[in-house]
């Protein structure tokens, strides 16, 4: 099965830049949607950025688009979100998911949708 394993998060000070990594130690998620979502305290679970199976289609919320990258890795069963330009309103726990779907280059971006999901990492911005 697909086991996803987050690391990358920390705290940076405003305009700083972070590099949040989503590694498969389990079954290979080539062909996958994945995607990444964050949930800051008393909030719900925001889309952030997600990539399509194929790897060839990507979509950003308004909020991240220009600051946010979202790619993937297929030699290390990896998926990276690279963050720029942060603000303290993207402080949360960040989580990555994936979804097995037949159409690889489908753009998901609910979270109801993914059915594996990582552990999440904090992301901290200070003023």
């Amino acid at each position: 099965q697909v086991q996803l394993v987050e690391s990358g998060g920390g705290l940076v000070q405003a305009g700083g830049s972070l590099r949040l990594s989503c590694a498969n130690s389990g079954r290979t998620f080539s062909g996958y949607a994945m995607g990444w979502f964050r949930q800051a305290p008393g909030k719900g679970r925001e889309f952030v950025a997600t990539m399509s199976g194929s790897g060839d289609n990507t979509y950003y919320a308004d909020s991240v688009k220009g600051r946010f990258t979202i790619s993937r890795d297929n030699a290390k069963n990896t998926v990276y979100l690279q963050m720029n330009s942060l603000k303290p309103e993207d402080s949360a726990v960040y989580y990555c998911a994936a979804k097995s779907t037949h159409y690889s280059g489908t753009i998901y971006t609910r979270h109801v949708e993914f059915g594996y999901w990582g552990q999440g990492t904090q992301v901290t911005v200070s003023s």
